[in-house]
């Protein structure tokens, strides 16, 4: 009987600090696979709405405890699903708490200073549950494909990240990196049913074409910065994304593992309530 499949069997080995990173195999990962599905879409439609429903409670919890935070960090080529997954995830929890950094090109002030300036004013406050759309990772992606950054700047800001990481988590900081693996040819179609579809046009940018005629570059960017920051404080999980409803599905089973993880309660009263009316 072929062992079913766990959430850990898909998380990026940690990175050794004796050794030299070496780069995750990206090809190990079926990016079509559905190893959390549970057979068709309306099994795991049912099935996300329980865990959406939990991670709402786990969040208000979050919020009202007002003392951990949470870090969710969504990684992937242009139209690997990180707004799909926003909205499909987080669509029953309550935005009290929840807040969303996406992170475009910097601009001239971001550019000014350190390439992580940016990034630590959108990290999580107590109590705060905040999403990254794109991170502080594409300064070792896009840089490096467009050789503005040689290796050793690129190490450099590796080493960086994890220390900022491990600042954030000895903070209070609880932090889950997904990238959304997909496939060439399913970012083919969806590139072009946002070209076919008006209602898409807004999603569409020119240059996502010249990004993916530099395809292989970035993913040999995403297999060497997967493989030096995925650490026990902070870890990479590789998302097997051509199916939109799997992709979801997974995502929300690591969030529920991860909030249960915490322990998270409901603050007692700052003082007894015991014997009071509300006239």
């Amino acid at each position: 009987m072929a062992k079913k499949p766990e959430l850990d069997d898909f998380r990026v080995p940690y990175f050794d600090a004796g050794k030299k990173p070496s780069p995750f195999d990206l090809g190990s990962i079926d990016q079509a696979s559905k190893p959390f599905s549970l057979g068709s879409k309306d099994e795991d439609g049912v099935h996300l709405a329980a865990m959406t429903a939990e991670i709402d409670k786990s969040q208000e919890k979050l919020h009202a405890q007002h003392k951990q935070r949470v870090l969710l960090l969504l990684q992937g080529m242009d139209s690997s699903g990180k707004d799909g997954t926003i909205r499909a995830v987080f669509r029953d929890v309550d935005p009290l708490g929840l807040r969303i950094a996406a992170f475009k090109a910097p601009s001239e002030v971001e550019a000014a200073h350190d390439f992580l300036w940016r990034v630590h004013a959108q990290v999580p406050a107590a109590g705060e549950f905040t999403i990254f759309n794109r991170s502080h990772y594409e300064d070792v992606l896009v840089p490096r494909v467009l050789k503005q950054i040689d290796q050793k700047a690129c190490e450099r800001r590796y080493e960086d990240i994890r220390a900022f990481e491990s600042l954030l988590v000895e903070s209070g900081t609880t932090i889950l990196k997904c990238f959304l693996h997909i496939s060439k040819d399913e970012q083919k179609r969806r590139l072009q049913a946002r070209i076919d579809n008006p209602e898409k046009h807004w999603k569409f940018d020119p240059s996502d074409l010249e990004a993916r005629k530099q395809w292989d570059d970035y993913q040999q960017a995403y297999a060497g910065a997967l493989g030096a920051t995925s650490t026990e404080k902070a870890p990479w999980f590789i998302i097997p994304a051509d199916s939109k409803t799997h992709r979801n599905v997974m995502i929300a089973s690591l969030l529920v593992r991860t909030l249960q993880g915490l322990k998270l309660e409901y603050p007692p009263a700052k003082e007894s309530l015991k014997g009071i009316k509300v006239e």
